[in-house]
């Protein structure tokens, strides 16, 4: 088994690069209020330097259809990550929209106290993967700070089933392997864990953390 690695927040060309140089299965775009935002036409000028074969995620934070179906377009996404605050019947329109050739993914939230939020997103048949991240009163991604694995483990991925779920939340080079080895994800995602500064990429550290991701999953599934 090989695990999905995506590789978030980018602001250029040359740090997505980073990513697809080491491996990545994914990169993301935060169109949302964030030091690490982005908007339509940069992406759309990012994304065709890019292999054709690594995903490009648009990360979406209370953003209307009609704005998630015009960006998907002009900036050539292959998939979208939805926050929890969007409305049920969102993935049903865009998988009609765009059909299985778009990956949707579902945001829940896991607080530092251990108390879960979003749970039932988890059974929409549209969605295919379910992204577990930490939030604050203020921030609802993005945080770099870890929810509860333990507790985590024992509650939300015990009863995934057979549900894709993807860890994020505080992950870094160093503690991906920890939180590969408690939860046995089916995918991880990182932001601000591989940055130099806000907005800007550490190249070392997107490999080290694409080779421990890779290294931490091959040690569980030989």
């Amino acid at each position: 088994m090989s695990i999905w690695i995506k590789i978030c927040a980018n602001t250029s060309l040359a740090d997505a690069q980073f990513a697809a140089d080491a491996g990545a299965d994914a990169v993301g775009f935060v169109f949302a209020p964030s030091p690490r935002r982005v908007t339509a036409s940069q992406v759309a000028a990012i994304t065709p330097g890019l292999p054709a074969d690594i995903e490009k995620i648009g990360v979406f934070v209370d953003a209307p259809y009609d704005e998630i179906v015009e960006t998907v377009r002009v900036c050539w996404l292959t998939g979208v990550q939805l926050h929890s605050e969007a409305g049920s019947d969102l993935p049903v329109q865009l998988r009609a929209a765009f059909g299985p050739g778009l990956r949707i993914l579902r945001v829940v939230h896991f607080a530092p106290d251990g108390a879960e939020q979003g749970d039932v997103e988890r059974r929409d048949p549209n969605i295919d993967a379910v992204l577990v991240d930490s939030r604050t009163e203020k921030v609802v991604g993005g945080t770099g700070i870890t929810f509860n694995w333990e507790a985590a483990c024992k509650t939300l991925f015990t009863r995934a089933g057979s549900t894709r779920m993807i860890v994020a939340g505080g992950l870094s080079p160093e503690n991906v392997a920890t939180a590969i080895a408690t939860l046995n994800p089916w995918g991880v995602d990182v932001a601000s864990g591989v940055e130099a500064a806000p907005g800007k990429k550490d190249r070392a550290k997107v490999f080290a953390f694409v080779a421990n991701a890779r290294a931490a999953t091959s040690e569980i599934h030989p």
